[in-house]
């Protein structure tokens, strides 16, 4: 073992030892079945506490890495191989999916703090909120969007390759005018129905790849035709379904083939783990992700607010085939939006339901 809690990091020490533990899951140093350190022995290794320890392992577990195993401790269950499920105690992979989400006004944003703001952007830059958006966004809203995703999410891109637009559909029809309509696309089966709509009304081909248990399975992604992957990695609708940390991996190794893949993000910002979930986009090494997310869970349906990031070798591209198309989100909506997530508003609010959803779900274990 070589651990250790690199202090010159402002990250809590938990998750430097967390990212470290995961990266030699991942690269094969632990193997799958083998047994992690006791938590007493690595943290002598490491410097921390035991209780440090415990919070690594509790985030390795939670996302699937790892499984608990009664009076015998931590074992991988990640694996590069295909078609696996683990055997052990995993309660958050067990239960996640049959969570009731919360329910009334805990998912909805402040109404309260809403009209602060619009009240206070009015103000502030009055009739500049006149002015056309630039075709790709205004830079407020992609340059706090940029800063908003590397605090939060862990992924890092500058606000050149953020794209705005009027909710989920449009950025559907962008993502097709901008990898092409010659190209197979492949969605999960079963799955939100605006994607396959959308997908249908552009005429491309379209594959339907059929979900398990901790996602696509295995086999038909290794036989599909497609060249476009349309993934919901985070609680798919209708199924309810989570990819695992494992069939993560599996996605990002099937698009190193010169494929890409849309990772559809929605609603993952509420999940009731400790960190938020890791996302395709920031694993990927191959700059073959096309990130995408809204503002319909976290604030408002009516707003119609999505972005996507994309590959920074489809930026010209972009702005070839579909540099013409206006902004479809009004300026003065953008900046509302950019001054929540500057102010943090926007993060006092989710980390508010995350606390009310963790609460909930103790609740549902103390039941069950």
């Amino acid at each position: 073992m070589n651990y250790s809690a690199d202090k010159q990091s402002n990250d809590p020490a938990y998750i430097r030892l967390y990212r470290q533990l995961r990266e030699d899951i991942v690269s094969g140093v632990y193997a799958f079945g083998e047994r992690l350190p006791s938590k007493r022995l690595l943290a002598d290794e490491s410097g921390v506490s035991v209780i440090t320890v415990e919070h690594a392992y509790a985030l390795l577990l939670e996302e699937g890495y790892v499984e608990s195993r009664q009076r015998s401790g931590y074992f991988v269950i990640f694996r590069v191989e295909e078609g696996f499920a683990g055997t052990g105690q995993n309660l958050y992979a067990e239960e996640k999916m049959e969570m009731p989400l919360p329910q009334g006004t805990e998912m909805t944003f402040p109404f309260s703090v809403l009209a602060r703001t619009m009240r206070s952007v009015l103000s502030d830059y009055g009739e500049s909120l006149l002015s056309r958006s630039p075709n790709e966004g205004t830079s407020f809203l992609r340059t706090e969007i940029s800063r908003y995703l590397a605090r939060s999410r862990g992924i890092a891109v500058p606000p050149e390759r953020i794209i705005i637009g009027s909710g989920s559909e449009y950025l559907y029809n962008l993502i097709i005018g901008v990898l092409g309509r010659d190209k197979t696309y492949g969605i999960e089966d079963p799955s939100y129905a605006i994607i396959e709509k959308t997908y249908r009304l552009s005429g491309v081909d379209l594959e339907f790849l059929p979900l398990g248990k901790d996602g696509l399975e295995s086999a038909a992604l290794k036989s599909c035709r497609a060249q476009v992957l349309h993934l919901t990695p985070y609680r798919s609708f209708p199924s309810g379904v989570t990819a695992s940390a494992s069939k993560r991996h599996e996605y990002i190794r099937w698009a190193r083939m010169g494929r890409y893949l849309v990772e559809d993000d929605y609603e993952s910002e509420f999940s009731v783990l400790k960190k938020p979930e890791d996302t395709l986009f920031s694993q990927a090494e191959n700059d073959n992700v096309i990130y995408m997310n809204t503002f319909t869970k976290s604030i408002s349906p009516s707003l119609r607010v999505g972005y996507m990031l994309l590959p920074e070798h489809l930026i010209p591209v972009f702005r070839e085939r579909l540099g013409v198309f206006s902004c479809t989100v009004p300026t003065a909506i953008q900046y509302v939006l950019a001054e929540l997530l500057r102010n943090g508003d926007f993060e006092r609010h989710i980390n508010r339901v995350r606390r009310a959803k963790r609460k909930e779900l103790q609740t549902y274990r103390r039941i069950r």
